[in-house]
């Protein structure tokens, strides 16, 4: 017997509705799997935020210094970068890529969107140092390496996000030592 036309659809609407519910849950069950499992290694991811200030204020007063302008702090970058170095810490990887192989700047996207703006550029400086790092180390890491240096002493970004976080007994290419992990993501919208 053929179901009418309409009833397969609503069919696979029901089926589609199930299979974002299970996609759903699946998040979460895998999302908690993750928390209990840092619970269990012992490695805590605490944000920085004088940190974070501080590596502003250290980016701006460079650029400042090279005739650039100082940037403006952007809630949506500062959420990008936070959302990829608790990532970074939590998961033990270091890259600008996210875990999923996603692309950073399609990670920036998402908070940072292009959406209604003909010009839309972002650029990321990584950095992570064991057992501690601060602003002025960081800018001394990336002034030294050609390819953060040229995000640095960008001329057409506007806008800048930046997350600094600790992580104790961090997993992965951290070693499980303690790690300290900066982000710091640069756009313009026009």
């Amino acid at each position: 017997m053929a179901l009418p036309l309409d009833c397969r659809h609503r069919v696979g609407v029901t089926r589609a509705r199930g299979l974002r519910f299970a996609l759903a849950l699946a998040a979460l069950v895998a999302t908690a799997l993750l928390a209990d499992s840092a619970l269990a290694t012992g490695h805590a991811v605490k944000s920085l935020p004088s940190l974070n200030q501080q590596v502003i204020a250290a980016v701006n007063k460079f650029r400042v210094a090279h005739g650039l302008t100082a940037l403006h702090e952007s809630s949506a970058l500062d959420r990008s970068a936070r959302q990829h170095s608790l990532e970074m810490g939590r998961l033990g990887y270091f890259a600008h890529s996210s875990h999923d192989g996603t692309a950073f700047w399609k990670r920036i996207q998402r908070y940072y969107p292009a959406k209604g703006h003909p010009y839309w550029s972002v650029g990321e400086n990584l950095v992570w140092a064991s057992p501690s790092l601060n602003a002025a180390g960081a800018m001394k890491d990336w002034i030294s390496s050609a390819p953060h240096l040229k995000n640095l002493l960008t001329a057409k970004w506007r806008d800048i996000g930046v997350s600094a976080v600790a992580v104790s007994h961090a997993p992965g290419v951290y070693g499980g030592g303690h790690a300290v992990i900066i982000t710091n993501d640069f756009g313009v919208r026009r």
